[in-house]
């Protein structure tokens, strides 16, 4: 994944002549940096993606980096379809498994940067999908949200598995700034 590009690729990427993007960047709508001693230009990802999206630009080659995925896990339908209205469907991707089996499926085709777990589908099997997701490499650095009940909250479970956890009722709200906090966070480390 690459985090800084030079005018070039961002002429093939936005389709138009170098020396257009070389015209955005003197104007200062296109933000980026001079390499010192020279005049070639770079700019950083999160300022093209910006760019591209302020000006209603398509983002090619650069959509599967900007949006953030989710997989939500065993939760019931109105915690989906907040989140699903909070996240927006301009900046997330949203899908659901109903049990650990299609959390497995789902997981492989997406690539979550998150996965919320409700913890009602039961413990036992929340703590496994949990489990298997960290012991894969591939998700080793996937954020993993548990949402748990009071009774949940008594099973003494190794918590270091999940970035977050959040008690039952919660503020489906804060769930969904700490998801974009959480996952914005790891999209920059990245």
């Amino acid at each position: 994944m690459r985090t800084i590009f030079t005018t070039g690729q961002v002429a093939k990427i936005c389709k138009v002549a170098p020396r257009t993007v070389s015209k955005w960047f003197d104007s200062g709508r296109l933000r980026g940096y001079r390499i010192p001693g020279s005049q070639d230009r770079r700019i950083p990802r999160e300022h093209l993606i910006r760019f591209l999206k302020e000006h209603g630009m398509p983002l090619g080659e650069l959509e599967d980096e900007a949006m953030g995925k989710l997989l939500v896990v065993g939760a019931d339908g109105q915690v989906r379809a907040s989140l699903d209205e909070m996240l927006g469907q301009d900046d997330y991707k949203i899908e659901i498994a109903a049990s650990g089996f299609e959390a497995g499926i789902q997981a492989e085709s997406l690539h979550p940067d998150c996965v919320v777990i409700d913890f009602a589908m039961g413990a036992n099997e929340a703590l496994m999908i949990a489990q298997n997701l960290k012991k894969n490499g591939e998700y080793a650095d996937t954020v993993l949200v548990g949402l748990l009940s009071d009774d949940d909250n008594s099973l003494g479970f190794d918590r270091t598995l999940f970035n977050e956890t959040f008690r039952k009722p919660f503020d489906t709200a804060l769930l969904a700034e700490r998801i974009r906090t959480l996952v914005n966070r790891k999209k920059q480390l990245a």
